[in-house]
């Protein structure tokens, strides 16, 4: 099977025991990968990349897919994408005022997760679960939901003066994290920035941060045999072959007994699939 890589689809377990069921898009096709674990794969790049957004040929890609020209015109390339509470919308400055009212301004959850380690992250309220597995969190734990991308830009930068606000994904694919009450350290975070937290609902109004003290720790398995001892990653533009015994699949990783690929980095980029 040939066709362009994409982020890896994923669907949560239906129950607490069952692991994350993983598809592999290739074009227009869909590869159950979960079924593969135990048996050798090889992914060959074609040396052929399409822009992820307007699908144009390009010889280098940025932003995991994009074209320069896209990369440096669409909203869902700019900083603020990566530092909301950066948000220039109001400066009347965003590249595509209709795509940010679209997602930047809906509600956003601010949450807890354990993937190497305790960390603070955001997302929007419908990626959730999504978000969680893409980051290969075992554990994971809404603490407050608000009205908008930069509202929960400002809310993470206050909980990470405290907590990493970052993943080693180095230290997350060699092994399961170990556990962490998260509804203990979320109780003691929302004290020590009860001011900054305050500070925030008073400029913006109170409704612009909710609280979630009711909401379950979500846990989550990986579809993983064995983890790597040590993380040897591969790169498609330095070496356009990758193949090995499928180990396991976390985060947006495939796990091999000769490395690992971060199957989003390479967005874009077209290989030749096959089971060997």
């Amino acid at each position: 099977m040939q066709g362009q890589l994409r982020k890896m689809h994923t669907r949560l377990g239906l129950d607490s025991s069952e692991p994350v069921q993983y598809q592999l898009p290739l074009g227009d096709q869909l590869i159950a990968l979960n079924p593969l674990l135990g048996k050798a794969i090889k992914l060959m790049y074609t040396g052929n990349i399409l822009c992820v957004h307007c699908n144009r040929s390009i010889k280098k890609s940025f932003n995991q897919g994009y074209c320069y020209p896209c990369f440096t015109s669409l909203a869902q390339c700019d900083m603020c994408i990566m530092k909301p509470e950066t948000c220039h919308f109001e400066s009347g400055t965003c590249r595509e005022p209709s795509w940010g009212e679209e997602f930047c301004f809906q509600p956003h959850v601010v949450y807890l997760a354990n993937s190497s380690s305790i960390k603070v992250g955001i997302t929007r309220q419908t990626q959730v679960p999504t978000r969680w597995i893409d980051q290969g969190a075992v554990q994971a734990l809404p603490i407050f939901k608000v009205q908008s991308r930069h509202v929960s830009g400002l809310v993470e930068v206050a909980i990470a003066k405290h907590v990493s606000d970052k993943t080693s994904w180095q230290q997350m694919l060699k092994g399961k994290a170990e556990f962490i009450d998260l509804v203990a350290k979320r109780d003691e975070l929302i004290s020590v920035c009860e001011a900054e937290l305050a500070e925030i609902t008073r400029r913006l109004g109170r409704q612009s941060i909710e609280l979630l003290t009711d909401q379950p720790i979500v846990d989550i398995h990986f579809p993983v045999d064995n983890y790597p001892v040590k993380v040897k990653s591969f790169n498609l533009d330095k070496n356009p072959e990758v193949s090995g015994v499928l180990h396991g699949i976390k985060g947006q990783y495939l796990l091999l007994d000769t490395g690992v690929i971060n199957i989003r980095k390479f967005s874009g980029y077209e290989v030749e699939f096959s089971e060997q």
